[in-house]
């Protein structure tokens, strides 16, 4: 094969993932450390009671309604908002990961990682 530049290098794969991975880790993070401000600004000196556990709102255990309530400025929200994107991030990985599989022509590969993105998300949404 002539190298054009145009091909798909296991180093330039890697680089793209690894880029793929620092964004979505440093935006979750980001997300989340808002959403703590927002929270510690609005909250902070309530005072917490931990004799009692207390499950957050049910608004909050919704992709729309932690979206909800993310857009309205609520530091959980934002809290809530930054996990999904961290959980959302390995799985991006996995989904890149085919598409550079499928265009270097590679099936066995592409096999395995569609087989490892159906159980990720099998377990995130249908798994109970």
């Amino acid at each position: 094969m002539n190298n054009t530049g145009q091909e798909l290098t296991d180093h330039k794969m890697e680089m793209l993932i690894g880029n793929l991975l620092r964004a979505g880790v440093v935006a979750a993070a980001s997300v989340v450390l808002l959403g703590g401000i927002i929270y510690l600004f609005r909250h902070g000196s309530a005072l917490a009671d931990y004799k009692v556990f207390q499950r957050g709102p049910s608004d909050l255990r919704r992709i729309g309604g932690i979206l909800s309530n993310a857009f309205s400025g609520h530091g959980r929200g934002f809290i809530q908002l930054g996990l999904l994107l961290l959980i959302a991030t390995p799985v991006a990985r996995v989904m890149v990961s085919i598409f550079v599989f499928a265009r270097k022509r590679d099936t066995l590969y592409v096999i395995v990682t569609l087989s490892v993105f159906c159980i990720l998300i099998y377990s995130l949404f249908g798994g109970r």
